[in-house]
């Protein structure tokens, strides 16, 4: 944090975000905004973005031997309250990564884009429930943070293992997002909850699957990964 408010002006550079979506036809005329005009003569208070900057510097924790890319996003905020404008201090956003050539700008943009910061949070907080405190000691309740944690891991592992190969490789592509998106009591019962029959012969062993569901081909592929050789 001190580091990135020590840093000169000179290193920070506006950052200009993409537009969302392009419009191929006609644009409509923008509506008025009735709920701006109220919340100002009610003189409640309103953050608003102004600007954002970004930059980077070198930074190497004391626990490491080498030196990371940190890239610093410099958000500037301000408060209306009726007509008059009250600044806030500037928040910042660090992302670390060890790749050097691609833009501090780029950066963001992947980071927003494959994060998914708030989805983690909610997920690891009532899906897999890392932040509850089953246990009398802190020790104890870690450890179940840390098993918990692990859990989700496998979830993203797994999402990130499946192959894409062939002529359906978008068609992949898109399920790997969806899998590496997916909720984690979804994930329960499409890749692990899934009824089997073991069926043990003289040479081999068999799975049944017993019923189907739409991720089933994607498990399939997971599991030809994991083995490393085409399913029969």
């Amino acid at each position: 944090m001190d580091i990135a408010e020590g840093l000169s002006s000179e290193k920070y550079s506006e950052l200009e975000r993409p537009p969302r979506y392009t419009i191929k036809t006609v644009p409509r005329q923008a509506r008025e905004r009735h709920k701006e005009q109220t919340v100002r003569q009610r003189q409640f208070d309103t953050l608003k973005l102004v600007g954002e900057e970004v930059a980077e510097f070198e930074y190497r924790p004391v626990a490491c031997e080498k030196a990371y890319r940190v890239v610093v996003l410099r958000k500037t905020l301000v408060v209306e309250k009726g007509q008059m404008w009250l600044f806030e201090p500037d928040r910042f956003f660090f992302y670390i990564t060890n790749d050097r050539t691609t833009p501090a700008s780029e950066i963001v943009f992947l980071a927003n884009d494959r994060c998914d910061q708030e989805n983690l949070i909610a997920q690891l907080k009532g899906g897999v429930k890392a932040l509850a405190m089953p246990v009398d000691n802190l020790v104890s309740n870690w450890a179940y943070m840390v098993m918990a944690s692990l859990a989700w891991s496998l979830k993203a592992w797994a999402a990130l293992s499946v192959p894409e190969h062939g002529r359906w490789t978008e068609k992949h592509r898109a399920e790997k997002r969806s899998l590496l998106r997916m909720e984690f009591s979804t994930f329960c019962v499409a890749m692990i909850q899934v009824p089997c029959q073991i069926v043990r012969t003289s040479r081999r062993i068999i799975y049944r699957l017993l019923s189907w569901n739409p991720w089933q081909g994607v498990f399939l592929r997971l599991v030809e990964r994991l083995h490393g050789r085409r399913l029969c």
